[in-house]
């Protein structure tokens, strides 16, 4: 049960600057605009990503708060990492590029797989 605490938290909070980062890059950097346009995304769109992480990462991260909130953020992200993916590979990005939303993808797992052992294991 320890090592499972230690995992997910572990997960969840590399998980969680990671789109953090991302979040702030969206909001303050050139690059990361330009990365949008790239991708064929209105501007606006970078907001919204934005914003959805950096309330997906307060609900995967505080405790209290309720478990179905937590799987919708847990949804939100993978869909949100396989669409990245997806957007890399459209836009003729490398497949080394395109595989960063995939290792945030198996953080994004592995946090999910061990909150759900440890809810599991509460009842």
């Amino acid at each position: 049960m320890k090592s499972q605490k230690i995992i997910y938290w572990s997960a969840s909070i590399l998980f969680s600057v990671w789109m953090l980062a991302n979040a702030y890059a969206y909001l303050t950097s050139d690059r990361a605009k330009q990365l949008c346009d790239h991708f064929g995304f209105p501007d606006y769109f970078r907001i919204e990503l934005a914003v959805a992480k950096i309330m997906g990462v307060i609900v995967v991260l505080v405790p209290t708060i309720n478990g179905r909130w937590k799987e919708w953020a847990y949804a939100g992200f993978v869909i949100t990492m396989i669409s990245g993916f997806i957007a890399h590979l459209a836009s003729g990005d490398s497949l080394v590029t395109a595989s960063s939303a995939i290792l945030a993808l198996a953080l994004l797992l592995t946090s999910y797989i061990t909150y759900s052992n440890l809810k599991n294991n509460k009842k």
